[in-house]
């Protein structure tokens, strides 16, 4: 039996960077999704069922720990490992994310995406 792909939603509002992580973890051998806002991600995660969620914590509208609270509430979805991605790297907002259980804070501009694939591969 083959083994099915491993699922991942990616949660970032910019297209360009979202577009560029989908396709370095699709030739990785991923299934990715991809949401551009926190209810989007909420929703996607729901029908979909991701193996692990990659969340950039500056989103529009809300962020990426208003996407964790929401999160931690849904029962359906709730165990699901995430791992923030962000250029933010704000002492208080890293810890409120660590509280509401993420698995790893990472900043953008220590990884090229390879190096965010490699690293994700860690948490599945």
């Amino acid at each position: 039996m083959i083994e099915s792909a491993k699922k991942l939603l990616i949660v970032e509002d910019e297209k360009m960077l979202s577009e560029m992580y989908q396709d370095t973890f699709s030739q990785a051998g991923y299934e990715v999704f991809a949401a551009f806002t926190v209810d989007e991600g909420i929703k996607i995660a729901r029908n979909k069922k991701p193996d692990l969620i990659l969340l950039d914590i500056l989103l529009p509208k809300e962020s990426g720990i208003a996407f964790l609270q929401k999160l931690k509430k849904d029962l359906h979805i709730s165990t699901i490992p995430v791992v923030a991605f962000s250029n933010y790297d704000d002492p208080k907002t890293r810890k409120e994310a660590i509280n509401l259980g993420i698995k790893a804070y990472l900043l953008k501009t220590d990884f090229t995406p390879k190096d965010i694939v490699e690293k994700v591969k860690e948490y599945f």
